[in-house]
């Protein structure tokens, strides 16, 4: 997978619904004991980032992870903008991510993701 779509992938898993769906497509780009951290949380490993994904969907149901950017990469990380569209067509502040990818490039290690602008 190119960059672009990996990380387009772990967006996948943020936006379906099917718990199933969102397993597989994280599955196919998530590093075993990868991190995930963001002003609200930090886990650790597949199963503690589906859990969190799923807690965040049950608050906006039906709501798409949308890159808004290229993806940004060198020395194996990377960064990219993302906005959340709510089904109505409104859409959340434009958050940023930044990725540690595996050292084939395949796989994500880690994501840190902010959110909102830089004051």
């Amino acid at each position: 997978m190119t960059p672009e779509e990996l990380i387009d992938r772990y967006c996948l898993a943020w936006t379906s619904a099917d718990p199933a769906e969102r397993e597989r497509h994280l599955k196919a780009v998530w590093d075993r004991g990868a991190t995930y951290t963001d002003p609200r949380t930090n886990v650790t490993g597949l199963e503690g980032l589906l859990a969190h994904i799923a807690s965040v969907q049950a608050q906006r149901p039906g709501a798409r992870v949308l890159r808004t950017s290229r993806v940004d990469v060198h020395h194996k990380l990377a960064r990219f903008h993302w906005h959340v569209a709510l089904p109505d067509g409104t859409t959340l502040p434009e958050g940023i991510d930044f990725a540690e990818l595996s050292d084939d490039g395949t796989r994500i290690k880690r994501i840190v993701g902010f959110f909102g602008p830089l004051k």
